[in-house]
């Protein structure tokens, strides 16, 4: 037998789950479920959108195993949205007042846009539509730190980047697949199974990735569309910014679930 969380998403949901709007940005309950909005916004101005269960670093509760599955659709389709968007569980590296930053940890269903290029998963694009994990909190990871300058040179020339990052991946426990971006205009069930030795993501109850490894938690949940972009590759660009927005984006909650065993 399963415990199963819903949050509310047609009026102000019970806590730990609470609705945040920042710049010009607002959520909604709507017929068709949960509405998280960011608005036309100008440039140099933050706009994010999210239902999340979490408001301090030791609020994350979740940790394997457990069932997430949502139903959303987000407008405009990829092609047209700008900025990020998504669902999943993750630590917020950093928060408002927050002394240090910790290290990134997620498990979601993530959208980017360019000009962003998380390329971290070797084969895949930065931008995109993707099923993910990340778990850098780990002491392959940190062993490897102090090499990272060079490592970042060294891997500027193609055959040496064939060569090192694979290493460099497997430390910081990244697993992505690309998703085809027109899902994201329409209604879809999006599931994800995250156990202590992987995660298995199904789109429509068809599997779209399987990750070989996860994080142990605890993680936070997050459901969000903003306006902002970021680059980090193993050739060492780093770059974070705003995008201005002309049109509204609007990802769709129709239905949350987050289910745990019993004895979880």
């Amino acid at each position: 037998m399963n415990v199963r969380c819903q949050p509310r998403l047609d009026g102000p949901p019970a806590p730990p789950w609470r609705l945040t709007a920042i710049g010009r940005a607002q959520t909604s309950p709507t017929p068709d479920g949960l509405a998280l909005i960011v608005h036309p916004t100008p440039p140099g101005v933050y706009s994010d959108a999210q239902i999340s269960d979490y408001a301090a670093p030791t609020g994350f509760r979740w940790r394997p195993p457990l069932r997430l599955t949502v139903r959303a659709r987000c407008a405009p389709g990829a092609d047209a949205l700008r900025g990020t968007a998504g669902f999943g569980f993750w630590n917020q590296p950093f928060m408002p007042g927050q002394a240090a930053l910790r290290l990134p940890q997620a498990v979601w269903f993530f959208f980017s846009s360019p000009p962003s290029d998380m390329r971290l998963a070797r084969g895949v694009p930065g931008p995109g539509w993707k099923a993910a994990v990340i778990n850098a909190a780990r002491w392959p990871f940190l062993a490897l730190l102090p090499a990272a300058p060079l490592g970042a040179l060294l891997m500027r020339l193609p055959p040496l980047y064939n060569a090192l990052w694979p290493v460099g991946q497997r430390a910081i426990g990244v697993s992505e697949r690309l998703l085809d971006p027109a899902l994201l205009a329409d209604w879809h069930t999006y599931t994800l199974d995250w156990q202590p030795d992987g995660v298995a993501f199904a789109v429509d109850g068809a599997p779209v990735h399987r990750a070989p490894a996860a994080p142990r938690g605890p993680l936070g949940f997050i459901a969000w569309v903003d306006n902002q972009y970021a680059v980090a590759t193993p050739q060492g660009r780093f770059a974070f910014g705003l995008l201005p927005l002309a049109a509204p984006q609007t990802l769709t909650l129709r239905s949350l679930t987050i289910e745990t065993p019993t004895s979880a």
